[in-house]
């Protein structure tokens, strides 16, 4: 399955940027209680897991990219919450 035939530019903005509403409101599929627990608190490793699932064969680049902004929004919105917290 190609990235392209099913999604957009619009979709990939939108999950870069505001992963749990564009999963919560996107016909993303939900699972288990694993998806629901990445879902709560690391959404972005959840996009870069569904992401390698699904287009590893199709899309290397967008996997790879999603990975480097898996790590970095998580990081991002850890250190965020931490600094936030520690006042």
């Amino acid at each position: 399955m190609n990235f392209w035939d099913v999604h957009g530019i619009v979709f990939l903005i939108c999950i870069t940027f505001f992963p749990r509403l564009t999963l919560l409101f996107s016909s993303v599929l939900t699972g288990g209680l694993l998806w629901w627990l990445g879902f709560i608190f690391t959404p972005h490793l959840l996009v870069a897991i569904l992401a390698t699932y699904h287009y590893w064969d199709t899309n290397i680049v967008l996997v790879i990219i999603s990975w480097f902004v898996a790590f970095g929004g998580t990081k991002t919105e850890s250190s965020i919450v931490i600094s936030k917290y520690r006042r």
